[in-house]
């Protein structure tokens, strides 16, 4: 079996009650809500990435305040037509971030398709992928080891 590993960097934004999510297209499928973030490029620092997709991916400009954590997941994913079966790695690492400039906007030609900022207790209610719910357990536990335990289920 073929293994990948993807690093990645994300933003837990919260302002007045609302956090800042991008929305990404599932073929056959309904949107996913994501945090803003997502892949590093070669030789790039993971506090660059973070700045980077969230202006892309949102329009703003954020500043990073802090690091929340890292996320590390290992799924198989299938093989698919012409392709083989895949063991991935997911690495993601996960900040604080501030809003410093720029205007909420949608991304165009990119993995999303739609900004928008959603009031914290209706994120439950929105069809999210798990590291939304990581990302603010993060948040607000703020776990001095920057993990928190997984729950199965």
């Amino acid at each position: 079996m073929r293994q990948t590993l993807r690093v990645a960097a994300y933003a837990v934004v919260v302002r007045d009650g609302r956090l800042l999510l991008a929305r990404s297209p599932v073929p056959g499928g309904d949107p996913e809500w994501v945090l803003p973030g997502g892949g590093m490029e070669h030789g790039e620092d993971p506090y660059d990435t973070v700045r980077r997709e969230v202006e892309e991916e949102t329009g703003y400009r954020v500043e990073v305040t802090g690091l929340l954590g890292v996320d590390s997941v290992r799924r198989a994913l299938p093989r698919r037509p012409l392709r083989r079966a895949v063991d991935h790695h997911a690495v993601r690492l996960v900040y604080e971030g501030r809003i410093v400039g720029g205007e909420l906007r949608d991304e165009i030609g990119g993995s999303t398709e739609l900004a928008a900022w959603q009031p914290l207790d209706a994120v439950t209610d929105l069809v999210r992928v798990g590291l939304v719910d990581t990302g603010l357990r993060l948040w607000r536990e703020r776990p001095a080891a920057g993990r928190t335990e997984r729950v199965d289920g």
